[in-house]
């Protein structure tokens, strides 16, 4: 059997740099969903495809599918990406270290002149950050068959943008994003490597890991209503705070991975009227809630709607949830995950394997056929923000580490 061509690393990170030159700012990544920026960086993606003459093609969901002929060409293709889409001043590697990857082991094949065994499937998935409505995952969740268009037709950006109307400017129309599930039949397996977006790798010394799967999510909005009223003249015995509210159930949300495990965070919170000088008569809390194991994962659920009932009745308000979005955990395909542990032994002499707690597209397509994960550490942890970065010398060994997964699996 003849090796597979080795992906070209340091390519690969010229173009990352490249990329973040075009669609980035001193302020970070500017690549938000469906708007030019993030076209520009596709127009990039394109123009690296065609270097290697390889068509590219967009979806009723905005995807975007590349496909390099294997020698048998009638075998259910290997996909490979993640997505060019990033939160505002986000991060130069999140999402865009996957989809380069992808180009890299694709491009490995095309200038060796060697087709794969089978083909090879790059696609950047439309909107994984859901930084723009709200809805993470919208164009992988479109091909797993998750999205529901009425669920999401409502949404609007900070603009007041429908998404819809959003949507119809970029040729897609939300009613037939479905459609796309239907290149399902085509693929065989999926793999995606991204940044860990977390602390873990880095405090364990390891520069690429497999990853297992992935945290479920529960997103919902609590919404207090109590009286707004002057600030001077209202004494404190007679408020109906809403603020104050929203504000004890945060410190009461925080508590609940005490006793449930998994991560709680409360990172929206908006008044109304919103100013120094009157008692907040509406308060909007933001809450998100994840967790690897189902039932806790609900028993957390159970705990935030309880909190913010207490919370609203000890100060005299009442309370509204509105459900945003939510996904189930799920578990990568054990025989991947496995030869993903394989490849990390083989690059490093060591392996290692956690849990997302970030949400890949490979959430939503672990559902529908076998996907699995690699990572590589992001300095001090961080992401979704300028400071995102990770050693070049991480970045090549996690590269040459997804070429090796990659060969194995075609060649199974």
């Amino acid at each position: 059997m003849v090796p597979a061509p080795p992906i070209d690393a340091a390519r690969v990170v010229a173009d990352l740099r490249e990329l973040a030159r075009r669609t980035g700012d001193d302020a970070g990544a500017q690549r938000l969903a469906w708007t030019e920026t993030w076209r520009d960086a596709r127009l990039f993606l394109s123009e690296l495809l065609a270097a290697i003459d390889v068509a590219h093609e967009v979806d009723e969901a905005g995807n975007l599918w590349a496909r390099l002929e294997g020698a048998d060409e009638s075998a259910p293709a290997l996909a490979l990406g993640s997505h060019l889409d990033s939160v505002p001043d986000g991060g130069w590697l999140d999402g865009a270290l996957g989809v380069m990857g992808a180009l890299g082991a694709m491009r490995s094949h095309a200038l060796a002149g060697q087709p794969p065994p089978i083909p090879l499937v790059l696609v950047d998935w439309a909107d994984e950050e859901g930084a723009r409505f709200g809805r993470s995952l919208f164009g992988s969740s479109a091909f797993a068959g998750t999205l529901d268009p009425a669920e999401v037709a409502e949404l609007h950006d900070a603009d007041g943008r429908a998404l819809p109307d959003v949507l119809v400017e970029n040729g897609i129309d939300l009613e037939r994003a479905g459609e796309c599930s239907r290149r399902r039949g085509g693929l065989g397996a999926y793999l995606e490597l991204h940044i860990e977006q977390g602390p873990v790798l880095e405090r364990e010394g390891m520069t690429v890991a497999a990853v297992s799967g992935c945290q479920g999510i529960e997103r919902v909005r609590f919404t207090f209503t109590g009286q707004a009223a002057h600030a001077g003249t209202t004494p404190m015995e007679l408020r109906s705070d809403a603020g104050l509210a929203a504000a004890a159930c945060a410190l009461e949300i925080e508590r609940l991975p005490g006793r449930h495990g998994g991560v709680a965070t409360t990172g929206e919170l908006r008044l109304k009227p919103g100013i120094a000088t009157a008692v907040a008569g509406e308060a909007t809390l933001g809450c998100d809630l994840r967790n690897p194991d189902r039932d806790a994962l609900a028993s957390m659920l159970g705990g935030a709607r309880e909190a913010a009932r207490s919370c609203a009745r000890e100060r005299g308000c009442d309370v509204a949830e509105e459900p945003v979005w939510r996904i189930e955990p799920v578990g990568f395909d054990d025989a991947l995950v496995t030869k993903a542990r394989e490849a990390c032994r083989q690059a490093t002499g060591a392996e290692f394997e956690l849990t997302s707690g970030a949400l890949p597209d490979a959430a939503a397509v672990a559902r529908v056929m076998p996907a699995a994960m690699l990572f590589c550490p992001s300095q001090g942890g961080i992401s979704h923000t300028v400071r995102e970065d990770t050693n070049e010398s991480d970045l090549v060994v996690a590269l040459e580490t997804f070429g090796d997964l990659v060969a194995m699996v075609l060649d199974a």
